[in-house]
């Protein structure tokens, strides 16, 4: 992690006055998922892991009730009275934390006033969990200074209910999970359905898991994403009359093979093929890594991608040519888009010695054939939210 603290502490008293003794500071990491994609709302098995770069958020307590918003990331501020019913802020990246405050209410606590100021290294738009992270480490820092009691779990169920109910985007509970949960050098086995969960080493030594970013603008993201999970819920209603199921992950390949005869929309029926087929694949490279196989579990990477793109339909001609050139690179084991898709980033595994061949022959084919320049991070499994 590696953020300008100190800068961020004189900017705070800066912005608000009183001392930079007084400021706490809390962080949470972004994600990023190896397989299970668009699984986790449809009830199914993900495999991420928390990043090492995220969201550092300023705070001291206030005397009255209000709630200053601010970051270095973005130019809008807000203050807010938290005697007043709490609304939205247009579409503004405050709702993001300003939805956990309502969080807190809605169960019967009643924050103070607060000084916030946010900084985030996450690069914005490229699929790696923002939101999540903005979330989670306002309801860190809200339980935290106000002595709450809320343990982590619990805040990742707030952070998901207010992005669900308030920002109104209907994504799953992984995100928020990932970004809660992780620990350094752990990658997060997590069936969401049930939320049970383990932390397993990944065996891959000598090799590393590199991001890269399209820089593209997701704008079809939300809504796209909105209209898979409604896509995914008719499915789930036309079987239930055959087959009772709550969500799609419950049905096995063999079993949907058995009655996607009864989807008549293709479009539905390849929806719901992506969900089955990659909940499936998720144990098989589950399995792949016990058995320390990577070149089974880079196959599943690279049949995820394929499935994202031509079954789920969320991918895009950027991510294809970042995939399609990744994997073309000499030693690289798979690569996959992760994410919502319509843009943001893929992830790839490879040797450690081909990380700066992969970065060139990439970017080369990626901005000759996109125009764009790409941005490469290294990925790390890291630990979740927590105090700074």
């Amino acid at each position: 992690m590696n953020f300008p603290l100190e800068d961020l502490k004189k900017e705070f008293v800066r912005r608000y006055g009183g001392n930079i003794e007084e400021v706490s500071a809390y962080f949470a990491p972004g994600r990023v998922n190896l397989l299970g994609e668009h699984t986790d709302y449809n009830g199914g098995l993900v495999m991420p892991f928390s990043i090492g770069f995220g969201t550092v958020l300023l705070t001291r307590k206030r005397n009255d009730e209000k709630i200053r918003f601010a970051s270095r990331n973005f130019t809008q501020t807000a203050d807010v009275c938290m005697k007043s019913e709490i609304d939205k802020v247009g579409n503004s990246w405050i709702n993001y934390p300003l939805g956990l405050f309502k969080e807190f209410q809605l169960q019967g606590f009643n924050p103070g006033g607060l000084d916030l100021l946010f900084y985030g290294n996450i690069p914005n738009g490229a699929g790696l969990s923002s939101s999540a992270s903005i979330e989670m480490v306002t309801a860190f820092a809200i339980n935290d200074l106000f002595g709450y009691g809320k343990n982590v779990i619990d805040m990742v169920h707030m952070a998901q209910h207010a992005e669900n109910n308030f920002v109104g985007m209907n994504c799953g509970i992984m995100d928020m999970f990932a970004v809660g949960m992780g620990v350094d050098g752990k990658v997060i086995m997590l069936d969401c359905d049930t939320l049970d969960y383990s932390l397993v080493e990944i065996p891959i030594e000598g090799y590393v898991f590199i991001i890269s970013d399209t820089k593209k603008e997701r704008k079809l993201a939300d809504s796209k994403y909105n209209e898979r999970r409604s896509q995914c819920e008719a499915v789930v209603e036309i079987v239930n009359g055959h087959h009772p199921i709550k969500n799609l992950s419950q049905l096995s390949v063999a079993q949907w093979d058995q009655y996607k005869s009864l989807i008549s929309d293709e479009v539905l029926r390849k929806r719901a093929t992506h969900v089955i087929t990659e909940n499936q694949r998720v144990k098989d490279g589950m399995a792949a890594l016990a058995n320390h196989d990577l070149t089974l579990f880079g196959q599943k990477m690279n049949a995820s991608h394929e499935s994202l793109k031509t079954d789920y339909e969320v991918s895009c001609y950027e991510l294809d040519v970042l995939v399609e050139a990744a994997q073309n690179v000499n030693g690289v084991v798979g690569s996959r888009m992760t994410g919502a898709g319509f843009g943001g980033c893929t992830i790839s595994l490879l040797p450690e010695g081909s990380v700066a061949t992969f970065k060139n022959e990439v970017g080369e084919i990626y901005q000759q054939k996109t125009g764009l320049k790409p941005a490469f991070y290294l990925a790390v499994p890291s630990d979740g939210v927590r105090k700074l």
